[in-house]
Formats: structure tokens, sequence, C-alpha cells
């Protein structure tokens, strides 16, 4: 749902915006906080970038399609930012429990299945 022109709407949702719920969604999840938070930082963010769209290239404020279409895109990178983090969290601070699993997932690691293995 692109507004003015494809050029605004990636700079504005797609770079600025994306690039900050990324960086916000890592940064809740290092502070050890809940996923709520970071929800709750993306529809601000959502909040934002439907405002940047309004004072820079004259789009409509008060649009709910495009705020919705805004605010999903950076829910989903705020998210994917989160379990990046915590996926390396998890590996790092609980090496002997955890190993990652791709970069957004952890699995108990190899020593815990050795062991129930040799029981």
């Amino acid at each position: 749902m692109v507004e003015a022109s494809r050029a605004d709407f990636y700079l504005v949702t797609v770079f600025l915006g994306g690039g900050a719920a990324w960086l916000s969604g890592r940064a809740v999840a290092s502070t050890w906080r809940d996923y709520r938070q970071a929800v709750i930082y993306a529809l601000l963010l959502g909040c934002a970038v439907r405002f940047f769209h309004f004072a820079l290239f004259e789009g409509t404020l008060f649009s709910l399609p495009h705020f919705v279409t805004d605010t999903a895109y950076v829910l989903a990178l705020a998210t994917l930012g989160f379990r990046a983090e915590r996926a390396t969290q998890m590996a790092t601070r609980y090496g002997w429990l955890y190993r990652q699993a791709g970069p957004f997932g952890w699995q108990r690691g190899a020593s815990e299945t050795s062991r129930e293995d040799a029981a």
C-alpha cells in the first residue's frame, strides 16, 4: 500500500522505520524485557512512520490502511530483531543448556541429549 511514491515508502517505512524497529527489538531483548514491550514500541514506531509520511511527503496522517501496513511491517522487523538477539543471548549465556538453531531460535544443546541417551 504505497501512498505517494515507492521511493517515499522505501525510505520512510522500509529503511527508517524498519531499521528503528530492528534496533528497538534487539534493545528490548538485550535488557531481558518481555516481548510485549517490543510490541508497544512497534506500535509507537508505526505512529512515527505515519507522521513522517504526513510531514515529509504530504501523505494522509489518519489513514487506517496505511497505518496498519506500516505498523505490520515495523512489528515484523521488531519481532525478528527481538528473536535474533534472544537466540544469541540464550546460546551465549546459557551455553551449557542451549545452542543456537538458526538466526532466530535455540534448542537444547548436544550435551543434554547425549546424557539422556546414555541413561
